[in-house]
């Protein structure tokens, strides 16, 4: 064995260790962002109820995650010459999907039906990619990934608590809805990387939603109503800047850029399931800050939804074993 010879299987160790870090930073990156969109809807909701309009409220908050994250999205540009007029249908794409479409949808649908169905129906997005890929593939999933998606959305159902809900064919029409534009947002932010960062795409795509949402309010279409009031939130009368900052500059920046880093890191179908934990999230959330206090058979549910998560990162994994097989076979 030659000197050069014996270095490739060091060579080889060492891109799966590199890719062995990465999809676990990944990991850590989507865990992140379901955590800082979690605290949105616990933050939001006093703010509604207090008399902000949906317009206002998604409004601002695209806008100043947009403003955060712009720095990304001038330095993208400065780099490359026609960056807009090259990825502009994937940033059009994730503004009216992934970030206005989702929110517009869900919301619409939460006004019609139980908010607890319109997220089980959300909620179905990891789901229907695993539908989506074995149509486009006619491959069947493993049954590590079927088993995984059926005790996840079981758990999901507990966590939820559907019971005693109404059917509402319209609500079911936008839950439904929203839940292909989260789909949108998995395989969109897959795209990203090489020529389109993934922080140059989430800025430009807020700024886009922004945008739309600006037009909608100006000409009637959505209400606009931000009056200065007070909400209280976990227990303190706090002005309504306070949640709408956090809201902004820290649960949406943060959601949408961790989330686009990550997708591309992990693949979208692990991201989707791993982004089941934002409901979970957002109970401790909605505990903390507005006293709602999680019933026993909820945190039954939570548990059965990690567990799916589990059964698919585990089958990730087992897909993956060219790279450490190619690693450790000895060369002559």
């Amino acid at each position: 064995m030659t000197a050069s010879t014996a270095s490739l299987p060091i060579i080889g160790l060492g891109h799966a260790s590199a890719s062995t870090r990465q999809r676990t930073t990944g990991l850590v990156l989507a865990v992140a962002s379901a955590l800082a969109f979690s605290s949105s809807g616990p933050f939001v909701k006093p703010l509604l109820e207090a008399g902000w309009s949906l317009g206002a409220a998604l409004l601002v908050r695209m806008g100043v995650a947009g403003l955060v994250l712009s720095p990304a999205l001038f330095l993208a540009m400065r780099r490359q010459r026609g960056f807009l007029r090259r990825h502009w249908r994937l940033i059009v794409g994730f503004g009216l999907m992934p970030v206005l479409g989702c929110q517009l949808f869900f919301f619409s649908a939460m006004q019609r039906m139980p908010v607890a169905v319109a997220l089980l129906i959300q909620y179905l997005a990891p789901v229907m990619l695993v539908l989506f890929v074995w149509l486009r593939t006619r491959r069947a999933p493993s049954a590590l990934v079927l088993w995984g998606s059926a005790v996840a959305i079981s758990g999901l159902v507990l966590v939820v608590d559907i019971s005693g809900a109404s059917f509402d064919l319209l609500g079911t029409f936008f839950a439904l809805a929203a839940a292909v534009c989260v789909c949108a947002y998995f395989i969109i932010s897959e795209r990203a990387g090489g020529d389109l960062p993934p922080l140059a795409l989430a800025a430009s795509g807020l700024l886009t939603g922004a945008v739309v949402m600006a037009v909608l309010c100006l000409v009637g279409v959505m209400p606009f109503r931000a009056p200065a009031v007070s909400v209280v939130l976990a227990g303190a009368a706090v002005p309504w800047w306070v949640p709408l900052l956090w809201v902004a500059a820290i649960a949406t920046t943060l959601g949408y850029a961790l989330g686009v880093m990550a997708v591309p890191r992990i693949g979208s179908r692990v991201a989707s399931f791993v982004g089941l934990s934002e409901v979970l999230f957002a109970l401790g959330f909605a505990w903390v800050f507005l006293a709602e206090v999680p019933a026993p058979i909820q945190f039954v549910g939570g548990a059965l939804i990690l567990a799916g998560v589990v059964l698919v990162k585990v089958d990730d994994l087992r897909s993956r074993p060219a790279v450490r097989a190619a690693a450790s076979v000895p060369l002559p």
